[in-house]
């Protein structure tokens, strides 16, 4: 049997329900839907026997923009150890062999292998020959820009048909070469056809070249069969999308849809103590409240005490019924009153950050985020003139969630329904429907720039330009890679440049690794929610930055040196002056869609970039070679 050790966060990204992961012994498989999750080894039944609840997360925002009740961990597998009563032991995610095509080394034959087979395959026809040999997974797949995914079309390729009569063997053949061109199928038929441009696609991705093998007698496309095999089937209810070839190793395959968010404390709960507040909000006790409640019944403090009498009797009857509350309140929001349908929605998503941005000014004291204002008299040169707010997050909690994925393009307007489609074979009813996700805790930095500061800068002449120039570098792309619309602005340039910088700049103070620093942008233009700030924080699966060592960095006496340095190293990069030059003129980077920002200076891991390391541009920070007036750092700031 094939199995492979996965961390559970890679679970959620990259390895989520719908991609592809190779298990050591060479095996590609595809992650199964949630239907079969915390399923026990060699067991058909479903959740028996199992502990749920140690399982559960609770992110009341994040349920209310995804529209379920609450969030799973993916399960980690344990062994029963005996004399021991170990519980959940013997749970695994399940993941199925696709593509499910395979060809043998030797005589070249393609044979297809159902979905739930395990371990190395033998070749039939050759040991019918006396000979032995493996078969390996072919290395092409199919899928549509809606999420499907199917075995390449092998058959009906090769006979340029979508509905081929001849089911004679076939065969996968290397010509000599490096190139699809010399890949080649045949058919004992006769039949033969190069794998050239299976992987090509039309600018506006309308048509593919596997969607032009059509019956010239009946003029029938060859179209996307709507299979999601994560499902256990490669049947599909058909998809009117045209198909498009890949490499089921290629970087487009699969793009998982992470929503992550920092944990609030509930509005209305200041009079709550925060561990009544996690008491109630457990799922024993919120199930019994939601049952009283939806029953008509009161939900009186003295029945609760029942259940929990040792956790509650330290509490007040009017904190219990201000905690149930809070509670009932949450349930009730569940429906699409802030649930977006399409969750690129950028006003949608800029509503949800403003909240963060709200609470992140202020000082707040709560067990899974603690905040601290710094004294800005404090700070002396830059630091004391860039900076509105410096606030020190002691402890926070970010909660990441797969919502789910796209396919061939990184940006697709899905509905919830579809997204829950491509999760679940058959997905539940809101009150019990939950998403794979984890929680992850750190600290940071939260640095916003002075507004005066900002518009004065903005309206310069060569801060308009840049903006435009780097909307026109996006808007080039946009339609060809069916971006969504963004409006990107100079501040935005700005903001997400100096965070870049900061935590280059940060990785050498303190010493994490390159990865451990992340960033969070709130950045507004729009009239009254003018804003320009970024949050930069540790957040890691492990125990990485939870030490206070980048908030000790944030403090008086070491911001100013880190942010001189920054700074510093932003005016002249080790590619220079070609970085500069090529950000003046054709652009660079991802999608061209960095202005002066290159791996030597701007860029970070894509891990810990909220853009994929694009909209970039050191000369907003320093000025340009031909137009120093450019800079926001300039002599006024010391």
């Amino acid at each position: 049997m094939s199995r492979a050790p996965v961390r559970r966060a890679h679970l959620v990204s990259p390895f989520g329900t719908g991609s592809l992961l190779v298990a050591p012994d060479g095996t590609s498989m595809a992650a199964a839907g949630l239907d079969h999750w915390y399923e026990r080894d060699g067991e058909g039944a479903a959740t028996e026997n199992v502990e749920l609840d140690e399982y559960r997360i609770e992110e009341w925002r994040l349920e209310r923009k995804l529209g379920v009740s609450h969030f799973r961990l993916p399960p980690d597998h344990r062994r029963p150890r005996r004399g021991r009563q170990t519980p959940n032991t013997n749970l695994s995610v399940p993941f199925l062999r696709f593509p499910r095509w395979h060809f043998c080394w030797r005589c070249k034959r393609l044979a297809d292998l159902p979905l739930n087979s395990t371990g190395r395959r033998k070749c039939a026809h050759c040991l019918q020959n006396g000979k032995t040999s493996f078969l390996a997974q072919v290395p092409f797949v199919a899928m549509c820009d809606t999420g499907h995914l199917q075995d390449f079309p092998w058959r009906e390729w090769v006979h340029k048909s979508a509905t081929p009569a001849c089911s004679g063997t076939l065969s996968l053949i290397a010509t000599g070469g490096a190139t699809l061109a010399n890949q080649m199928v045949m058919c004992e038929c006769g039949q033969r056809r190069t794998l050239s441009q299976i992987v090509e696609a039309s600018a506006d991705g309308s048509s593919t070249h596997l969607s032009s093998a059509l019956d010239p007698s009946t003029d029938v496309p060859y179209l996307c069969g709507g299979a999601s095999p994560q499902h256990g089937t490669t049947s599909g209810m058909g998809c009117p999308r045209p198909l498009r070839g890949s490499l089921r190793s290629a970087s487009n395959l699969y793009f998982g849809l992470v929503q992550s968010a920092i944990y609030l404390p509930r509005t209305g709960s200041a009079g709550v103590p925060p561990e009544l507040l996690a008491i109630v909000q457990h799922p024993d006790l919120a199930d019994i409240i939601m049952l009283l409640h939806d029953a008509g019944r009161e939900v009186a403090p003295e029945r609760l005490r029942r259940s929990r009498r040792k956790e509650l009797e330290s509490y007040k009857d009017d904190e219990i019924a201000q905690a149930v509350e809070l509670v009932v309140a949450a349930h009730d929001a569940l429906p699409d009153d802030e649930a977006s349908e399409g969750s690129d929605d950028e006003g949608a998503d800029w509503v949800f950050r403003m909240a963060e941005a709200t609470v992140l000014r202020e000082e707040v004291d709560a067990p899974e985020l603690t905040v601290r204002s710094a004294d800005l008299s404090a700070y002396t040169g830059t630091a004391s003139l860039a900076f509105a707010r410096i606030q020190l997050v002691e402890r926070l909690r970010e909660t990441r969630v797969l919502a789910g994925f796209n396919r061939v393009f990184p940006e697709q307007h899905l509905s919830r329904e579809d997204r829950m489609a491509q999760l679940w074979e058959q997905p539940p009813d809101r009150p019990d429907a939950w998403l794979p996700g984890y929680c992850v805790f750190g600290e940071g930095l939260y640095l916003e720039l002075d507004e005066k500061l900002i518009q004065e800068w903005e309206r310069r002449p060569s801060a308009i330009q840049q903006a435009a120039k780097l909307q026109g570098q996006y808007a080039a792309i946009q339609s060809q890679r069916q971006l969504r619309e963004r409006h990107l602005s100079a501040r935005y340039l700005l903001t997400h440049t100096l965070a870049h910088v900061l935590m280059n700049q940060l990785t050498f103070e303190c010493g994490y690794s390159s990865a451990a620093l992340r960033e969070r942008l709130y950045v507004s233009d729009e009239p009254g929610e003018e804003i320009a700030a970024v949050l930069i924080y540790t957040a890691a699966g492990d125990a990485e930055g939870t030490m206070g060592g980048l908030v000790r960095m944030g403090g008086p006496g070491y911001l100013e040196g880190v942010l001189s340095e920054a700074i510093g190293q932003a005016r002249w990069c080790a590619a220079d002056p070609v970085c500069m030059e090529i950000g003046s003129t054709t652009g660079q980077g991802p999608d061209s869609c960095n202005l002066a920002a290159c791996h030597s200076c701007g860029l970070v891991p894509e891990t810990a970039c909220e853009e994929f390391n694009r909209f970039l541009d050191r000369g907003v920070l320093v000025g340009t070679l031909e137009d120093p007036s450019l800079a926001f750092f300039d002599s006024r700031l010391g």
